[in-house]
């Protein structure tokens, strides 16, 4: 994910797609489209295109977009399941790459969902992350909805906020000391009790 980011990172203009109905774009074998049977009152059916919910899903389609664009990712593309992000470092060079894009997606049949599609803008959340020219950023939302989490008052809630707050832990220095009165709650054997000392982080 790390290197992901800095890829996509510093550079002038962004275009970002969004796959249609990702997985569903995705065709089953039919010597496999057994193993997807499902009952219901009107009968017995089977999937002929990769549903949501399938272990090995997220994988498969993972796979397959990379095969798909394995000449342009880390280029002048990265693509997360069915988010592509496309950048340039003119505008003129992001529209040739996104044309490069749309050309592809149309030899191999992947339809795009446009309404969720920005083009040619000079900043994007990718992954959780603001990337910009200036580089990688903080996506303030996220930052908002961790400030407003209520004070942890249990080792579950604990493991929860330190997961929230350790999804930037690379924007903040020190965080192991700053957090590791909260992670010395999470210590077997140690009696939970949430102090002053807890709450300052």
């Amino acid at each position: 994910m790390d290197e992901m980011l800095e890829r996509a990172a510093g550079h002038e203009f962004y275009c970002f797609l969004d796959g249609f109905s990702g997985y569903f774009q995705i065709a089953i074998s039919p010597e496999d489209q057994e193993k997807t049977t499902f009952s219901c009152p009107f009968g017995t059916f089977a999937y002929r295109r990769m549903p949501f919910g399938l272990c090995n899903a997220p994988g498969t389609f993972q796979r397959c977009v990379m095969a798909i664009f394995s000449d342009m990712v880390g280029d002048f593309m990265e693509v997360f399941m069915d988010d592509f992000s496309v950048f340039g470092n003119s505008f003129d060079i992001c529209l040739n790459n996104l044309e490069k894009v749309i050309i592809r997606c149309e030899e191999t049949h992947l339809a795009l969902n446009w309404e969720k599609c920005h083009f040619m803008v000079t900043e994007g959340i990718v992954l959780g992350h603001k990337i910009s020219p200036q580089g990688i950023e903080v996506d303030q939302a996220k930052v908002e909805v961790i400030e407003k989490l209520s004070p942890p008052h249990s080792v579950k809630a604990i493991r929860s906020f330190l997961g929230h707050a350790g999804f930037y832990r690379r924007f903040i220095k020190d965080f192991s000391k700053i957090a590791k009165p909260l992670c010395d709650l999470l210590a077997k054997d140690t009696t939970f009790d949430f102090s002053q000392k807890h709450s300052s982080f």
